[in-house]
């Protein structure tokens, strides 16, 4: 009888073991996705940014870029790049953003020119007012 007491305790445990190793994740996901994001607002001077010139931040824990285009004025971008999240890098002279890992490349309006990115840049949202540049 110890025998079979044994095994039944051990088949619960698994059991349960199993369950809340499914469902607790599960429940997590759902309750993060239930809380509405947080939108927080990021400011420049405008004066901060030379013509051509760009200034990288942290907008809503999401790496970002502001660039300065001679031609176009003020763009906002998330800098992760769409194939596999890798952060880009802005090259002033090339006038474009580069995916060191993958070689993806966009253009200063967020397309992309070449490489695996299956999707252009998410742009963010951009004001300018008197001498402030506003994100979000």
């Amino acid at each position: 009888m110890e025998r079979r007491y044994f095994l039944k305790s051990l088949l619960a445990f698994l059991s349960a073991t199993a369950f809340f190793s499914f469902f607790y994740p599960l429940m997590r996901l759902l309750a993060h996705h239930a809380k509405k994001p947080e939108t927080k607002k990021a400011v420049f001077k405008k004066n901060e940014m030379p013509a051509g010139g760009s200034i990288s931040f942290v907008f809503n824990d999401t790496p970002a870029i502001v660039i300065n285009r001679l031609d176009k004025g003020l763009v906002a971008f998330s800098k992760v790049c769409t194939h596999l999240g890798c952060l880009l890098e802005y090259d002033r002279n090339r006038k474009g953003l580069f995916c060191p890992c993958h070689a993806g490349v966009y253009d200063l309006e967020g397309n992309v020119v070449s490489g695996p990115p299956p999707r252009p840049l998410t742009r963010l949202p951009l004001a300018v007012e008197g001498d402030s540049v506003i994100i979000g």
